[in-house]
């Protein structure tokens, strides 16, 4: 995906303006206030292709723990390219019953939170299948929001051009299985190769990042686990979760036992040397 740059339409000095019209022509940025009276918000002058507004299924007010070091708010999007058995919250994949909180909505939440939240989780489902997630995010970003983004990492080319654009400022990449696996453990027909540009593009980009992989007994085994450390080599973070059944897509992963705490502790350890923080999330004490 391709985000082009343009200048200001010119519209915003003219009196005729009206506050937040989109400037689309080549003249010089935007700079404050016309003589219609509107301010600008935006920071970042992105002539970004019009898309249908992205499906958010709903938001959590504030979270302490899913956007590391900030008190942020998180939107979660319908819609997943991937079907994979464990995942724990399949309503957000296969179940769209037309609920919605508008985009509209949701950035008027974001404007009575200013000076309390520091920034906005985007996850899923998968975020980047919505050809409008750059419109989305351009917008949150304007209302001086940090962004974390949640991906399965199966779409580069999107991670590429928002993070070209100043889009994101944190990747939480969830890492599925070794590259050979990855079709099954995530029940879909997954381009491999899309999987490691990703997790190199996140690795060489410069900002914020962690993967993580969801440790489901009988799937991932202990060299599955260290295979998966050498493709992230040299990340911020990695982090194993806990898998706990229980509202899975699919039922038969409900019969399965949570994965024992002394295993991920233990494979924490023989991964630490592949990121600078390896973590275990989840555990049941």
């Amino acid at each position: 995906m391709e985000l082009a740059v343009e200048g200001c339409c010119g519209n915003c000095t003219k009196g005729g303006s009206k506050p937040g019209h989109a400037c689309s022509g080549q003249g010089a940025p935007c700079e404050g206030k016309g003589k219609g009276g509107h301010h600008h918000e935006a920071a970042f002058r992105h002539a970004l292709p019009k898309y249908p507004p992205v499906p958010i299924a709903g938001f959590t007010p504030l979270t302490l723990l899913d956007y590391p070091g900030k008190l942020a708010s998180i939107a979660f999007l319908w819609g997943c390219n991937m079907r994979c058995g464990y995942c724990h919250n399949p309503g957000l994949v296969t179940q769209d019953d037309g609920t919605r909180v508008s985009e509209k909505e949701f950035l008027e939440f974001l404007d009575h939170r200013r000076g309390k939240l520091e920034g906005v989780v985007i996850t899923g489902g998968e975020p980047c299948v919505h050809p409008g997630l750059p419109n989305f995010l351009s917008a949150i970003k304007e209302k001086g929001f940090a962004v974390k983004l949640d991906s399965n990492g199966s779409f580069p080319q999107v991670l590429k051009a928002v993070v070209g654009k100043g889009l994101v400022d944190y990747i939480a990449m969830d890492v599925k299985a070794p590259l050979a696996k990855y079709a099954i453990v995530s029940g879909s027909h997954v381009d491999s190769g899309k999987i490691l540009e990703s997790i190199n593009f996140i690795k060489s980009s410069g900002i914020e990042h962690e993967f993580r992989t969801t440790v489901v007994p009988g799937i991932h085994a202990e060299e599955d686990l260290l295979e998966i450390g050498r493709l992230v080599c040299g990340a911020d973070a990695y982090y194993l979760q806990q898998f706990r059944p229980g509202g899975n897509l699919d039922p038969a992963f409900e019969r399965l036992p949570a994965t024992p705490d002394s295993f991920l502790l233990q494979m924490a350890q023989k991964l630490e040397s592949f990121a600078s923080v390896v973590g275990v999330r989840g555990l049941s004490y």
